[in-house]
């Protein structure tokens, strides 16, 4: 499979990562879809298929950078999702992966 895709195939991503995804804070999930993240995960993803899922959830979520408190810091979302999370992203995006 070719390593870009095209822009329905993101969309099509960003709704698989929407309501799979969250950020826990406390007890209280934010899934990305709400958190209008999922589109900019999907995008920072793709640019990393042909180096396979593992790499691509890593450098995706790594290059995210969540706002916090009205911007005053901004933390990756690698640091924001509960573990788990990491591997549910490995599974969403391995099909788009060569």
């Amino acid at each position: 499979m070719s390593t870009s895709i095209d822009s329905s195939q993101i969309n099509e991503l960003a709704v698989s990562i929407a309501d799979r995804l969250f950020i826990q804070v406390g007890s209280w999930n934010l899934y990305l879809g709400d958190a209008g993240l999922a589109k900019d995960l999907a995008i920072e993803c793709q640019a990393y298929f042909a180096k396979g899922a593992n790499v691509a959830a890593t450098k995706g979520l790594e290059a995210i950078q969540v706002k916090l408190g009205g911007g005053k810091t901004s933390l990756p979302l690698s640091t924001l999702i509960p573990p788990n999370q990491f591997f549910d992203l490995e599974e969403i995006l391995e099909p788009y992966c060569g």
